[in-house]
């Protein structure tokens, strides 16, 4: 259990990354019927420390929430703004998620206890929904976001977003029965996995997120059979860049998990970066007013540029 400073100081950076309000998009584009299948688009917006280039490159954010459908792709609006003001352009996508969604009014975020939590993710319209939307990426930025370069795009996602992202990029190493395998990898300049629940059976150890992996891949009776499907751990070696960003100081996502991902990867013949910082916690990757934040978008500038 954390000591009560570190609950303290968790729950500090949980309220500052969720007192941003939320950037609304240039333009959202559909990629299915349902309505959690679409895209927000952002151009972008560069400040004095950045000129946006004639084509800027594009970066592609899965939001996290542990897969429930509370936690929407609104909390994550700061951080594509962040990212946006920084030249880049931005595509925030949306996918089915498990439970409830979020009811008017709610504050969406990850802290809830895990009794007051419904079942994580959506089994297979979750990884269904994801293939579907970086399938339709391109074709959507050509109409959408022309100002975009989708030669010198970078795939990134916050927590479980973190476990979303390094899944779509591994899809050409799924089984060869996978609904989701494609014919070769995915045309990224990389992947920035930020707090990623990036080994589902390391999460599950750890009960992160009050066990929503086991919930995510439909709980006990199927977990073995569909990590083989689902968990980046066992999707190595992709080819492709990666990195991961991780707090030591989190306490939703321990950075025991993004080390076992990191060590998978080694035996796997794969160098994967991890950059782990001092005294940050969960949230501080997605705040607009931390300096972990800033750091988590020179990563992604490191692969895009």
């Amino acid at each position: 259990m954390p000591d009560d400073a570190a609950a303290a100081r968790a729950a500090a950076e949980e309220e500052s990354a969720f007192s941003h309000p939320p950037v609304d998009p240039d333009v959202t584009a559909a990629y299915g019927d349902h309505p959690d299948q679409v895209i927000d688009f952002y151009a972008p917006r560069p400040g004095p420390e950045s000129a946006a280039p004639a084509a800027a490159p594009l970066v592609v954010v899965l939001h996290g929430g542990a897969w429930r459908a509370r936690y929407d792709r609104r909390h994550i609006t700061p951080f594509a703004g962040f990212l946006a003001r920084r030249g880049f352009a931005v595509a925030n996508v949306e996918y089915r998620r498990g439970g409830e969604p979020l009811i008017p009014g709610q504050q969406s975020g990850e802290g809830a206890p895990a009794d007051a939590t419904p079942p994580a993710g959506r089994w297979p319209d979750t990884f269904d929904d994801i293939a579907a939307a970086l399938d339709a990426l391109p074709a959507l930025v050509r109409e959408a976001l022309p100002q975009a370069d989708p030669r010198r795009t970078v795939l990134t996602g916050h927590s479980a977003g973190g476990h979303l992202a390094l899944w779509a990029a591994a899809r050409h190493v799924l089984p060869a029965d996978s609904r989701w395998r494609t014919g070769g990898p995915a045309l990224l300049r990389g992947v920035v996995a930020l707090a990623p629940i990036a080994d589902l059976e390391a999460a599950e150890k750890l009960a992160v997120c009050g066990h929503a992996s086991l919930q995510l891949l439909g709980g006990h009776g199927v977990f073995a059979e569909r990590r083989a499907y689902a968990d980046p751990v066992l999707l190595l070696p992709t080819g492709i860049a990666t990195t991961l960003v991780q707090g030591r100081a989190d306490l939703e996502v321990p950075q025991q998990v993004a080390e076992s991902y990191a060590d998978a990867a080694a035996k796997a013949g794969e160098v994967v970066g991890l950059t782990l910082l001092e005294d940050v916690g969960h949230f501080p990757l997605i705040d607009p007013a931390a300096d972990a934040c800033a750091v988590a978008a020179e990563e992604i500038a490191q692969l895009a540029w």
